[in-house]
């Protein structure tokens, strides 16, 4: 089995999640938003491709670089920047589940892993609020012992807190720890962690191969790791 030969011929204790290009394709909702955002401030719409490259740091980020794309990539002030997050949460509130689907073969994994008795956690860094919105509108909360989003820490990924703090919760090794993401963040976050990642192909990483960033294993589809 792919994940075993990293762990003494055992599955790992503790599986971390990534849910955004990982378990959940959220990019068509996410542009939604980000457009009626910018639509309410009279600014050029990005359209779901050019959203795509933006996800990956968190909702602050995705509507900076909304902003700086409409003006030239300058840095947006703070004044419009607050007013624009404050625009894109309320409409990212109303559409976050509308057009989001899991990816395939990811129900069949979690379920592998819980029949196996693997603990499981997820680390975005999304919103809290949203994340237990979408882990409700999927029947997804019940996989997950510990659920950490972009603002429940006082660090996201690629910082390494959330990782370590959702190891320590569930008393969890980092060398009995798998990570899966699919992005330089989470590559990164799990490096610095201690703990082994793998790397999806089918993501959000800012158009840049997932390969650039050295994971552990690579797949195309999660069910992979089952063989």
């Amino acid at each position: 089995m792919l994940m075993t030969t990293h762990y003494d011929a055992q599955l790992p204790q503790l599986v971390l999640f990534d849910l955004d290009g990982t378990l959940l394709d959220s990019v068509p909702d996410l542009a939604l938003a980000v457009d009626r955002m910018l639509a309410a401030l009279a600014r050029p719409l990005a359209g779901e491709t050019t959203v795509r490259d933006w996800v990956g740091n968190g909702a602050q980020m995705l509507v900076k670089r909304a902003l700086a794309f409409g003006d030239g990539n300058n840095e947006p002030d703070e004044a419009l920047l607050e007013q624009a997050f404050a625009l894109f949460l309320q409409h990212y509130g109303q559409c976050c589940a509308e057009q989001s689907q899991l990816y395939p073969g990811v129900r069949e994994y979690l379920n592998f892993l819980f029949e196996h008795d693997v603990d499981m956690g997820l680390v975005t860094n999304k919103p809290i609020s949203f994340t237990e919105t979408l882990l409700d509108e999927f029947d997804l909360r019940r996989y997950f012992s510990v659920v950490l989003g972009g603002d429940s820490l006082a660090e996201k990924k690629p910082h390494p807190l959330p990782l370590h703090h959702a190891m320590t919760t569930r008393s969890v090794a980092a060398e009995q720890t798998l990570m899966v993401g699919d992005s330089r963040s989470d590559i990164k976050a799990a490096q610095a962690a201690g703990c082994r990642v793998v790397a999806v192909t089918y993501g959000y990483n800012h158009g840049e191969p997932v390969a650039l960033y050295q994971p552990d294993i690579i797949v195309d589809d999660l069910m992979q790791l089952t063989l």
